[in-house]
């Protein structure tokens, strides 16, 4: 593996807060831009999940350009207190994740300053839209298809990423009886039977598997592997100790395998695997233009997921193994696609070659390396180690069950009980 020195990741730190300083002022009412060239739009959910890097940043100017956006954000809430999905635009709106993402991003930013009322009406109007995201009127929350950032993938139902954002939004705004209730629906198996008893409620464990599933709504399922709400998991203390060790382990034998495979070109897990492929019963007509194996969101390597990554094996302790994947993600910001640049912070990688295919300058890829970079400098996970210290490790009712071999490919469908 080739190995990245100290000054070579400061020097990619300081190139990330370029790219970040570049993007602060956009187009759309001074907002922030969402890539450098090709996405000068404010996107909510992008801006949102670049407040981690900015928060870790110090920066006084990307400071007050968030707040700026978070302002905004809450100006444009809908009555009932969902989030756009662009900043500046009241009428754009539909998105899952838009609104957690808000919630946490608020407690976040309360954080950095100090200011505990920051936005207080408006996070308590979100509070509220969120809780009737639940068709079951529990704790779990739903989502329509292609609605969360995944706008090329469908996520039916209980969503993983969602709903580890919801728990992390309400650990961090101190909601922790409803993010308990959250954590313990969670826990339960995925159902995948023909019958749902009455007395069931699905959740997204899966046995004789470490992670969590993709999604899960009564008698259906997916339980291909989301790197980005199982990093997610990890770091907000969804996942006990023992269930990020072994999910680790798993990750990183996948990974082995697909690379023997001819599937994985680089030493950083995909966003999503195994790949739907042509003719599997997931696969969509329309994922042969923007959805490909190993491609976009069916597998395709997101610098900013394996940031979120990198964070996950700090939050487990395996801070060699974060260090060597730090590393590696070093010499992958380097690749662009469109300009000439030292450091293309780019989109999306195909995962066979390892090519830049998405925009260059991406805010959340730089943002989320430098979240990630200083994750390894303190070998702490600023923001969640608060949450994961909340309340006492819980032991996984299924953590003691051995994973399958890493040339599974989907997990076998099972009964869902209490």
């Amino acid at each position: 593996m080739q190995t990245v020195s100290s000054p070579e990741i400061e020097e990619a730190k300081k190139a990330a807060l370029e790219v970040l300083l570049h993007n602060a002022h956009g187009p759309f009412h001074g907002l922030p831009r969402t890539a450098g060239w090709g996405y000068p739009e404010p996107y909510t959910r992008d801006l949102m999940l670049s407040i981690l890097g900015i928060a870790v940043s110090g920066n006084q100017k990307l400071l007050d350009s968030i707040r700026k956006v978070l302002q905004t954000l809450a100006k444009n809430q809908t009555e009932h207190g969902h989030i756009p999905s662009l900043v500046h635009n009241n009428d754009d709106r539909g998105a899952s994740d838009t609104t957690p993402l808000f919630l946490l991003g608020v407690g976040i930013f309360r954080k950095v300053t100090g200011d505990e009322d920051f936005l207080h009406e408006a996070v308590e109007k979100s509070l509220v839209w969120m809780e009737y995201q639940s068709p079951s009127d529990r704790y779990l929350v739903a989502q329509q298809p292609t609605s969360d950032w995944r706008d090329e993938q469908w996520v039916t139902g209980y969503g993983l990423f969602v709903n580890t954002l919801v728990y992390s939004y309400l650990r961090i705004l101190g909601k922790h009886e409803r993010a308990n209730k959250v954590r313990h629906e969670m826990r339960r198996f995925t159902i995948a039977s023909d019958a749902n008893h009455h007395h069931v409620h699905e959740g997204l464990v899966v046995k004789h598997k470490p992670y969590y599933a993709f999604w899960s709504y009564k008698i259906y399922s997916s339980e291909r592997f989301d790197l980005l709400g199982n990093s997610l998991a990890i770091l907000s203390g969804l996942a006990s100790q023992s269930r990020a060790e072994e999910m680790i382990s798993w990750i990183e034998e996948e990974c082995a395998v697909m690379k023997e495979r001819g599937e994985l070109a680089i030493d950083l897990p995909p966003n999503f695997f195994p790949y739907i492929k042509p003719h599997e019963a997931d696969w969509l007509s329309r994922y042969s233009t923007f959805n490909n194996p190993g491609e976009y969101h069916n597998g395709g390597i997101w610098p900013f997921i394996c940031g979120f990554y990198v964070a996950a094996l700090v939050a487990a302790k395996r801070y060699t193994l974060a260090k060597e994947k730090l590393m590696v993600l070093t010499q992958l910001i380097k690749k662009c696609n469109h300009q000439k640049l030292d450091y293309g912070f780019n989109e999306w990688i195909k995962a066979q070659d390892g090519q830049p295919m998405g925009q260059d300058w991406q805010t959340w890829s730089a943002a989320l390396y430098l979240y990630a970079a200083k994750c390894v400098e303190l070998k702490n996970t600023p923001f969640f180690d608060e949450m994961r210290r909340s309340e006492p490790w819980l032991s996984d009712s299924d953590s003691t069950e051995k994973p399958a071999s890493p040339s599974a490919t989907v997990c076998p469908q099972i009964i869902g009980k209490d």
